[in-house]
Order: C-alpha cells, then structure tokens, then sequence
C-alpha cells in the first residue's frame, strides 16, 4: 500500500515536469525560465532546492553522533550563502542579464577564466547531486524492506528525476519545486506534531538534548579547533555563492527586487525550518531507544525513516514519504540542471562554435545531452560513493571545496573591485588549486596545520591582489 502510494506520487510529478516542458520555446526558456518567476516561486524554488536529503537525513545524522557544532557548514553556512548572495551578489548579477553564472567570468575577465571556473561549478554538483541520488536509493530500500537494494533504488531515483528534467528544464524545476515545497512544509509540520505527541511535546526532547549536550556550538579556544570551525563555516557559507543553482534561481526572477528577496527568504526559511528534521530524529531517543541505538551503531542516516515506519500509522508514513521525496526530488532536479547548463554554455558552446554556428535550438539540444550525460556520471559517483560509505551530509559538504578555491575570490573581486584584473584572477586560480590539491591529497581528511580549502582560498585571495597589482585592470 505505502509502496503503491509513492509510485503514484512520483508518477505525478513526472507528470508536473512534462507538462512544463510545454513552456520550453528556446534555451533561455529551457535555462531561466524566460526571466518571468514571481517572488512565491523563487522563494519556493531556493527554499525546496536547499531542503535536501542532507537536511532530513544527513543533518540529522551528523547531529545524533556529534552536537550542534558540527553542523556549521549545514544549515549555518548555507543559510549564510543564501543570505550573503541576495544582498550582496543578486542585484548586480541580475543587471547585467547573464544566462548562467560562468557567463560573469568571460565577460569580466576572459574566456579561460570562464573555462576554468565553468568546470569547477559543475564538478562541484557532483556530490550535492550523488547525495540525493544516494538517498533516494536508501528511501526505496527502506521502503521495499531491502526487496529493492539502495543500488538498485539509486539507479531507479536517478531515471526518474532525469525523466521530468531533462525536457522541461528550468520550467520543470520551478514547477515541480512549487508544488513539493507545500508537501514539504505541511508534510513535515504534521509529522513532528505525530512524534511530538508521543514524546510529550518539544520541551522532552529539548531538555534530553541539553542533558546530552548536543547543543555545544562554539569550538574550543584554541588556533586549531577555531579555524576548522571558520574553515567549515565559509565552505558552503562562501563556497556555495558561486554556483549555477542559486544564481539561477535569482536570474529567472522577474525583477532585481525579486530576485533579492526571494534568495533572503527562501534562505531564513530554510535555516529556521532545518531544526524540524533534527526534532523529528532526536525524538527517537525518547520514543525507541533501541531503535536509536541500533541505527546510530549501522547508519544513522536511517534512523528517521524506519521511527517512522515503524511508529506511525500508515496515513502519517504516506505523508512523511511523500515530503521525503519531495524534498530530495526538488533538490536532485535543481543541482542537476545547474552543472549541465554550466558545461553547455560556458565549456562546450565555445569549442562548437569555433567550427560552425551554433542556433538557438542547437543549444537547447546540446544542453539536453548534458543533462543526461551528467546524470550518468552522477550516478556512478553515487553507486562509487555509496561503496566508500561516504555520508549524505559529508557529501554535500565536500562538494563546494572547489568553488571555494577556484570560483569565490574572482567572482568578488570582479564586482566589488574594479581594478581587479584577468592576471589577478589567473593567478587566484592557480594558487588555490596548486595548494588545496596537493594539502588534499595529504592530509585527507583536514588533520594538516590548516584545512586544505582554507589554505586553497587564502592563497587564491593572495593571487588576486599579487595579479592585480602586477598588472592592474585597464579602464575602457
């Protein structure tokens, strides 16, 4: 029964996705929507695209085996992304009418500045795209009670989310978005309500937390532990700014003021609306302690799900797997569309025009083949991950390393300083990569004198200032 309601839920939002694809005219309808979303839905598309599964699995996870501190990178450093972009980078991206975000780059300093940082962006999706790939595998494994294997889940999520993207585009993101942002809101407003009332209320669970403190924040006073802790903030605080997805939320707005606004408010909403997976799976220490137990011990990531199947009544299972769906659906959707429009127009659109004229519908074309092509590789990286026993929020967490290092420090510079120059920006570039790559390879797992991206970014911001000042940015 549960299983049959979720097919009938999927098969209607591959249904929403199609009929988007009727909107489709051209590349820019297929890219940005044709720059005409009203502030409901860009705020609905930045909220549900962030509200991932590493917000109702891996946050939670990451929460239950440490404490508060350890998710600075998610919720805190990405709400900060999403902050930091609408009031600072939203209004004059949006002014100079850009198609993607690697556009920025060729037009403020040179074609391989946009090359270089177009590749960046989209290896980055890479892990954000695995993670809800991945959990959609482990959903239909639960789901299935293992009779479908997370393989076999991560190949059947995979086809079902390029089935709706891969037409429709950005039309079929905003509104499929639209419509799994009500079901995750609602869907897991009620389901913490059905966990609350069996542990008593919110005040329970809260003071078992402070008991247990989960709550400890702040890192240690020491030069260690706080530039991990700041390292861990700008990751996806900063490193998440330059990258397709949130730009491409804004630009599809239909004015700057729009496009400001809907980033800040879809980027509160998201942090405020974080804590309620975190209530929901530390509820379960309250409720069954076994079961607690015995999925922090094999993979915590599972615990939420099977609380809920095994405690709640079936209309409530239908509910919460529906919001699950909904909120890795939407995420998947996004981040896959992001890297694939990145590569088209910003990697491959300059190689293929060199040889012949390249129309608008040859774009859209092109782009499409990305689309699938990318969603093989994410695939693979998912299955490869899964075999690495890499968690959903380490995923997601891993994946802004690069544009951290290769993508922020040109993209700031390039609006707020005007003398920054293409060999400031070179020389930003090839810093950052020369010393995270090599500290990475190192030291892994960040047990170096400092983290491999932050020591990546403060030589890429060293390369900006030494390149600009060598030869400064001449005035037109």
């Amino acid at each position: 029964m549960l299983t049959g309601f979720v097919i009938l839920y999927l098969v209607l939002s591959i249904g929403i996705g199609m009929y988007a694809a009727t909107r489709v005219h051209n590349a820019r309808d297929y890219i940005a929507a044709g720059r005409s979303l009203p502030i409901w839905i860009v705020t609905a598309m930045v909220f549900a695209t962030w509200f991932g599964a590493e917000t109702v699995l891996g946050i939670p996870a990451t929460f239950m085996e440490e404490d508060l501190g350890g998710l600075i990178s998610d919720p805190f450093g990405a709400a900060l992304c999403l902050i930091l972009f609408g009031v600072f980078f939203a209004r004059k991206l949006y002014r100079m009418n850009l198609l993607t975000i690697g556009d920025f780059y060729r037009e403020r300093y040179d074609r391989k500045v946009e090359v270089i940082t177009g590749i960046a962006i989209a290896l980055s999706y890479l892990g954000w795209v695995s993670a809800q790939i991945t959990a959609l595998g482990l959903v239909f494994s639960v789901l299935s009670d293992g009779g479908i294997t997370q393989t076999q889940g991560i190949l059947i999520g995979a086809a079902v989310v390029l089935m709706y993207t891969l037409y429709g585009g950005m039309w079929s993101v905003a509104l499929t978005t639209f419509f799994q942002m009500i079901v995750i809101v609602i869907g897991l407003i009620y389901i913490a309500m059905q966990l609350a009332d069996m542990t008593g209320g919110v005040a329970p669970v809260i003071e078992h937390a402070v008991a247990n403190e989960k709550f400890h924040f702040w890192p240690e006073l020491n030069a260690v532990a706080m530039i991990a802790f700041i390292s861990g903030l700008i990751t996806m605080g900063f490193g998440s700014i330059p990258q397709q997805d949130v730009f491409q939320r804004a630009n599809a707005s239909k004015n700057e003021q729009v496009a400001v606004w809907g980033t800040v408010i879809g980027g509160v909403a998201y942090f405020l609306f974080a804590a309620v997976p975190l209530f929901m799976a530390y509820s379960a220490n309250l409720i069954d302690p076994a079961l607690a137990a015995k999925w922090l011990a094999e993979d915590t990531q599972k615990l939420l799900p099977e609380l809920v199947k095994g405690h709640l009544p079936l209309f409530a299972q239908v509910i919460f797997y529906g919001a699950l769906l909904s909120v890795i659906m939407s995420t998947a959707s996004g981040t896959l569309l992001a890297p694939s429009v990145t590569l088209s127009e910003n990697v491959l659109k300059g190689f293929v025009t060199r040889r012949r004229h390249l129309s608008d519908r040859d774009l859209l074309i092109m782009t499409r083949w990305v689309v699938a092509i990318f969603a093989v590789l994410v695939t693979l990286y998912a299955l490869w991950s899964l075999g690495q026993k890499t968690g959903i929020h380490q995923m997601v967490e891993n994946a802004y390393k690069v544009t951290l290092v290769v993508a922020f420090v040109p993209l700031v510079a390039g609006l707020y300083w005007r003398r920054a120059s293409t060999l400031g920006a070179t020389l930003a570039i090839g810093l950052g990569l020369s010393t995270w790559i090599p500290l990475e390879v190192v030291f892994p797992d960040g047990e170096g004198p400092l983290p491999p991206q932050f020591a990546g970014f403060l030589m890429a911001m060293t390369g900006m200032v030494l390149g600009t000042w060598l030869r400064p940015r001449q005035d037109h």
